[in-house]
């Protein structure tokens, strides 16, 4: 008698992931995810799509007004707003209705050039990947900051785009993304330069960190969230490297595991310390220099 060696479901996001025993991934319809009432267009907005990483097929959605220099009257170049899109590391597109109806209202009513960052998902591929992503992104913005002063950038961008006041920004997982990009960043640009490209500062909504203690939130959450303690402890099972905890640096920034923050030059930073599971929250982080 044989055993059976049929490969089994060990993780399911029911109705559009599970991971089975082999590794192998099925995906379904995320769209089930989403309110099925359309949002409302946006207009005086243009967007395309360029890409930006070759090797891993990876592009960014580029949103500007169609009259930049019309802007408050101004002839001045726009800030650029840098977005990571949420979904737990392991769901979720820039090209999904309503990250994209974000981006298209950021746009517009900023006003800034607005970057949606497409990045490699888990399980196929697990963090750090998408860091790596971000990092990835942030070093071919800077070659456009580059190539915008030798005419050879993006048309868009090097039309639209003031590198020197550019801020990183996402939602969820995208917030969690963009935190750890941003200091990165802070420390590149401290010590070696990004220059011409200045990362001014970050924004997180509903930052997606994690930890092996549970928060005040956490231990006794509201009966209404749409990502309950369990649903997020999963997708951090989904995510991080196979064996890791949730005190992985990557999941808690303020954890056991994860280094000192001190050398990040951080202009104001009261909401480190703040993370919530079940409790939206939004936060602005301005760097110095």
């Amino acid at each position: 008698m044989t055993g059976d060696t049929a490969p089994h479901v060990v993780e399911d996001v029911p109705g559009v992931l599970q991971l089975l025993s082999d590794g192998s991934v099925l995906r379904g319809d995320e769209s089930v995810l989403w309110p099925e009432d359309p949002l409302p267009d946006v207009p005086g907005v243009q967007w395309k799509d360029v890409l930006y990483h070759a090797a891993h097929g990876l592009s960014v959605r580029v949103y500007r007004p169609e009259s930049p220099s019309s802007v408050a009257g101004s002839t001045s170049k726009l800030p650029v707003l840098v977005y990571f899109h949420g979904g737990g590391y392991c769901l979720g597109s820039y090209t999904q209705p309503h990250f994209h109806t974000y981006c298209l209202r950021a746009a517009a009513e900023l006003p800034a050039v607005v970057l949606s960052v497409q990045y490699r998902l888990a399980p196929e591929h697990r963090l750090p990947a998408a860091i790596e992503d971000g990092a990835d992104f942030l070093s071919w913005l800077r070659g456009q900051a580059e190539l915008a002063g030798a005419g050879c950038a993006d048309p868009w961008l090097a039309e639209s785009a003031d590198f020197a006041r550019t801020f990183i920004s996402g939602a969820s997982a995208g917030a969690n993304l963009a935190h750890h990009v941003t200091v990165h960043a802070a420390s590149t640009q401290t010590q070696l330069g990004l220059n011409p490209l200045r990362v001014a500062g970050y924004v997180v909504l509903s930052a997606f960190f994690g930890g092996s203690d549970r928060t005040t939130a956490e231990a006794d959450p509201p009966a209404d969230v749409t990502l309950t303690v369990e649903g997020s402890d999963k997708l951090w099972r989904i995510s991080l490297p196979v064996g890791a905890s949730r005190d992985h640096p990557l999941a808690n920034p303020f954890g056991p595991e994860s280094p000192s923050l001190a050398p990040v030059d951080l202009r104001r930073c009261s909401w480190l310390r703040r993370r919530s599971t079940c409790s939206g929250t939004a936060c602005w982080v301005t760097l110095r220099g």
